[in-house]
């Protein structure tokens, strides 16, 4: 293993710029933020003096490095495209110029794309509480990065880009692939030439009991399902949390292999209707909450991967939202959705498109898997090349 890079101080490296603009009657400002994650910089909206508490904001100019006080700890570091020449940021957003002597800006970002940095920022920064926590200037400046030469800076900056595009790539065809499934999922699941029938004739529903405090505790404590679990197509089974169901309750709401749970309400658009399958990934009993709705293929009728793409379309298409009442927060009750129109074809045809499907699932998974190895092997070879682990020119 070589020496490790000489460490710098920020301070002796950049050098924050803060070009303060009024805010005037008659004119637009295009605002930017950081998204989180090392995402960089992106146009969050746009406002005029009648619509800004603010009077004065700062103008960036491409090439900067940018931060976000506020969120500096969930890694909102980037730079200032060539495409954001002339926008502007607000005081919460600090802006620097670096020494292009001896330090690359794309360098510079690259080390703030570290995990490990974004935690060590989060542990130090400081505020009235937790949700207010600020990285200051001072904190920023006081930073020490590993400082290779300017032309290994740059071979640094072409192999992690190299890649970047890959990752870019895959999820490219991931978005093409997402939008292929869904179209043909679309054509499946709508055929004309299909039968109509009532949602209540081909699936069973059933919606889980309310959480209440007598609930907490008890001789049957049972794990259950809640819409904070379900997302889109997919389980996040991270936290799953337990009440009381008696022998008759867990008879009752227990999940089966198969079961379609779908997220009955939210004050999101986007989650009403969210659907996922359950295929056993946890020992049985596990059971639901109100907040969803299960549905369970009858059988002889139909078949469960077809009450998963049924679920998943009528998401998709936004018919679980078309029958979801409420105003603020939008639900689907079990009433509604069993009036709802399923074109119910014979269960060898629902096989066969299931088949299809399920084909097409699968190659999406695979290409999102690729991208999140890609993203691993990325932040190791990042973590090697700063850190001198890893040789340069090994790496390209």
């Amino acid at each position: 293993m070589s020496n490790a890079w000489p460490h710098v101080a920020l301070s002796e490296l950049v050098t924050q710029r803060r070009d303060a603009v009024k805010i005037e009657s008659g004119v637009e400002y295009r605002l930017l933020g950081v998204r989180w994650y090392g995402e960089g910089a992106f146009h969050r909206e746009t406002v005029t003096r009648q619509t800004s508490k603010a009077t004065t904001v700062y103008k960036v100019m491409p090439g900067q490095f940018i931060y976000n006080r506020l969120f500096a700890g969930k890694g909102a570091f980037g730079l200032v495209l060539p495409e954001f020449a002339g926008a502007f940021v607000s005081n919460e957003f600090p802006l620097f110029d670096t020494e292009t002597e001896r330090l690359s800006a794309e360098y510079l970002n690259l080390y703030f794309q570290q995990r490990p940095v974004w935690d060590y920022v989060e542990a130090v920064s400081t505020g009235t509480t937790a949700s207010r926590n600020r990285w200051k200037e001072s904190q920023f400046f006081a930073q020490h990065i590993p400082l290779p030469p300017l032309p290994t800076q740059e071979q640094i900056i072409e192999v992690i880009s190299a890649v970047d595009d890959q990752i870019t790539s895959l999820r490219a065809e991931a978005r093409a692939l997402a939008a292929v499934l869904s179209r043909r999922r679309a054509d499946l699941i709508t055929d004309d030439s299909v039968e109509a029938v009532r949602a209540e004739h081909a699936f069973d529903f059933s919606t889980g009991v309310r959480r209440t405090p007598d609930r907490a505790i008890g001789p049957f404590m049972t794990p259950y399902l809640r819409s904070a679990n379900v997302g889109y197509g997919t389980l996040d089974l991270s936290d799953v949390l337990e009440m009381n169901y008696d022998p008759a309750e867990r008879k009752k709401f227990s999940l089966q292999y198969g079961d379609v749970v779908v997220s009955e309400g939210s004050a999101s658009a986007n989650a009403v209707g969210m659907p996922a399958m359950w295929r056993n990934e946890l020992p049985a009993p596990v059971c639901t909450q109100m907040t969803l709705l299960r549905l369970r293929a009858l059988e002889g009728v139909c078949i469960p991967e077809f009450v998963f793409h049924w679920s998943m379309w009528a998401y998709e298409s936004r018919a679980f939202l078309d029958v979801a009442g409420g105003t603020n927060i939008k639900h689907i009750s079990a009433k509604r959705a069993k009036g709802m129109a399923v074109r119910l074809p014979s269960l060898d045809r629902q096989r066969e498109m299931s088949a299809e499907l399920d084909a097409m699932e699968s190659a999406l998974e695979a290409t999102r898997a690729e991208a999140a190895r890609l993203r691993e092997v990325r932040a190791g070879l990042l973590s090697g090349l700063l850190n001198r682990v890893i040789d340069i020119e090994l790496a390209e």
